[in-house]
């Protein structure tokens, strides 16, 4: 019977969000999740002793966290949540409205039934006692299962429900400092007893390629265009100099694995990372396929590598992007138990009975937004299942290495996880004027920095390398959408205006000035009038979908990328008899199933339908007499895309489609 030895990397990483000058957190995410996430993800390992496995924890994450811990960190997020709602001003009543739903409506808001209820009710005026309720319930919300349960204080303040006191959220804040001080320790703890590896990333997470030499973006993408060459690899050795040290100081661990940011490689880059003592790093099998020059399937993605240059070493791997992303973006929508069952018979399947090394390696903390009780019971039925495979092991990347024989390596394609390349990154209008701002802030610190006093200086070059992360421009550009582009952007240009003022030198006006463009409206006409298409799967004619409904598909990512189907555009609408749905695909997929849920007032149904007609476009009819359904009901429906088998795409993401089904007349 073959080994199949499967490593998973969990990387957990949050961007900067405090203003160096100010001392002040611009946004609250690296507390939300290390209340959620951060503790629960390793702690869950405790009810399985064989499964071992390795977190990839980025050092700029950790200095956020222990602040918080230590009650030192300054969030105005917090402070308001803490305010007792009797003496909220009016702007501070429209943050909250803006800022405290920012949850996944189905999985955080409405589990807690009056945050549900305040979130439904947020356009009409609320009393101070709704106010106080929604200061509560946004917190409660991001608790970990793990205190949910245990926590007493906690447990308690769920099953209050509503009408909380000053007192509650007084409580609350201080729970928050203390579950944020169990984080780090549970890593050592962990890691002490040798279940988990600690691997790490540069320290303020970096594309390390970029910053030694962004023009090697032209490598991977001859067609992009380039901004003012940046080229510090300086910068790049103190990213990962200090990542080690900072790691070692507080985790009590030296980490010799880097998952480089955002699987970001080169020659460079990796030379450095040799050269500063790590041992082993990981990126993408698309980055593996490059290198090799053909398609990198299971054969060469379940093997590690031996990577040689110029008297340096560092042994990779080389992650299995569909595994990943099944567990990433597509598990979420599968019940726990069919989702690892899936997984663990894709593991055999690919390994086909030989010994094999399966990478699997992804974000550990945004993906369980998206999962039922933030995916712990997906999480325990996987676990279960690995534990009690006999010829599968849950190993640490460095343990799985000294059990197969590395391929060599004599170079590495530059690239990142994302498409091999640097795309994402540099090329795009809004990140190239971002690079090129970032080069006059270095230009102007090589120019003014010896005149500085020594601690300006050294605050300076910090706020250089923190805007030499990679997460600014993760927002710039058409790939990625949030909710929160315009105050990433604010806080990328005020770490730069924080490099010349602490120089003493006054900050470009063009710092003043957003590099986002404007923003991209959610695209949802509602039916003009009945259609009757020819349902057959082509455009028979221009005419037979005018008068339906449109959606556009937003094909931008949030914070984690990947997981799209290539569905376009939905065209919906209705004869008073049938619901008609057209998908547009790019590309056209070989399968594809629909998952319908209708609703009318008399209840759901859920319908699955294989007898649409699939050629040039996807067409389906849905007959809505045979639901119970009466003529000129309103009806409500959600689309689910399956391929493969497995679940792609959920429209609309958030609530239903309406339509009307009596006259035009009673039509908007």
């Amino acid at each position: 019977m073959p080994n199949i030895d499967v490593c998973f990397v969990w990387h957990m990483h949050q961007p900067f969000y405090k203003d160096l000058v100010r001392g002040e957190y611009k946004l609250p995410w690296t507390r939300l999740h290390g209340l959620k996430d951060y503790y629960g993800m390793v702690e869950l390992l405790a009810e399985f002793p064989k499964v071992r496995q390795t977190f990839n924890l980025v050092p700029s994450l950790l200095v956020q966290v222990e602040e918080y811990a230590a009650g030192k960190a300054d969030d105005p997020f917090l402070r308001l949540a803490m305010k007792p709602a009797e003496t909220l001003t009016d702007t501070e009543k429209q943050f909250l409205l803006r800022y405290f739903f920012q949850a996944n409506v189905e999985h955080l808001i409405l589990r807690y039934p009056r945050y549900a209820e305040l979130y439904q009710s947020r356009t009409r005026p609320y009393v101070a006692q709704d106010y106080r309720d929604l200061q509560v319930l946004s917190q409660l919300a991001w608790f970990d299962e793990f205190f949910l349960i245990r926590d007493k204080e906690i447990a308690a303040l769920v099953r209050k429900g509503r009408d909380y006191s000053i007192d509650d959220q007084v409580k609350l804040g201080q729970k928050q400092t203390e579950v944020l001080g169990y984080v780090v320790p549970a890593y050592r703890k962990f890691a002490a007893a040798g279940q988990i590896e600690i691997s790490t990333t540069p320290f303020y997470h970096p594309i390390l390629p970029l910053i030694c030499d962004s023009n090697v973006a032209g490598v991977s993408n001859p067609h992009v265009p380039l901004p003012t060459r940046y080229r510090y690899p300086e910068d790049a050795r103190e990213q990962l100099r200090r990542a080690r040290i900072y790691m070692e100081e507080h985790t009590g661990v030296a980490p010799i694995g880097l998952w480089p940011s955002e699987g970001s490689v080169s020659d460079e880059a990796l030379t450095l990372a040799a050269e500063c003592g790590f041992k082993w790093f990981a990126t993408d099998n698309g980055v593996l396929s490059r290198t090799i020059g053909r398609d990198a399937g299971v054969v060469e993605t379940y093997r590690p590598y031996l990577w040689k240059q110029n008297g340096h070493q560092l042994h990779g791997l080389f992650r299995d992007h569909y595994l990943s992303d099944l567990v990433g973006f597509t598990y979420s929508k599968m019940g726990p138990a069919e989702a690892a069952d899936h997984l663990i018979s894709r593991i055999v399947e690919n390994a086909a009975g030989r010994d094999a090394l399966v990478p699997v390696i992804l974000d550990g903390e945004n993906a369980w937004e998206y999962f039922p009780e933030s995916g712990r019971e997906f999480l325990r039925q996987l676990y279960q299942r690995l534990e009690g495979t006999p010829n599968i092991h849950a190993l640490t990347v460095s343990e799985a290495l000294e059990r197969h024989t590395p391929q060599p390596l004599a170079g590495i394609f530059p690239g990142s996880w994302i498409s091999a390349n640097f795309d994402v990154w540099i090329g795009f209008d809004e990140d190239n004027r971002a690079w090129e701002c970032l080069l006059r802030a270095r230009q102007a610190y090589e120019k003014y920095g010896a005149a500085a006093a020594k601690a300006d200086r050294e605050l300076a070059y910090e706020e250089l390398l923190i805007a030499e992360g990679s997460d600014w421009c993760w927002w710039y550009g058409p790939h990625h959408e949030s909710a929160n582009r315009a105050e990433f952007d604010q806080l990328f240009r005020d770490h730069l205006s924080n490099v010349y003022r602490l120089l003493g030198q006054p900050a470009p006006e063009e710092l003043g000035r957003p590099i986002l463009r404007v923003a991209v409206v959610e695209h949802n006409v509602r039916p003009a009038s009945r259609i009757n298409p020819v349902v057959d799967g082509e455009i028979s004619s221009y005419f037979e979908w005018m008068g339906a409904g449109e959606y556009k598909v937003d094909q931008r990512q949030g914070a984690m990328h990947g997981g799209r189907s290539g569905l376009d555009m939905l065209y919906y609408g209705t004869d008073g008899d049938e619901l008609y749905l057209r998908c547009d695909f790019d590309p056209v997929p070989e399968t594809a199933i629909l998952e319908i849920r209708i609703k009318t007032h008399r209840g759901e149904h859920s319908l699955r339908r294989r007898d649409f007609k699939f050629q040039r476009i996807l067409e389906a009819a849905v007959p809505l007499p045979v639901l119970g359904y009466q003529p000129g009901e309103r009806v409500e429906f959600q689309l689910s895309l399956w391929l493969d088998s497995l679940p792609v795409e959920a429209l609309p993401q958030n609530g239903w489609f309406e339509i009307e089904t009596g006259e035009p007349s009673h039509w908007p």
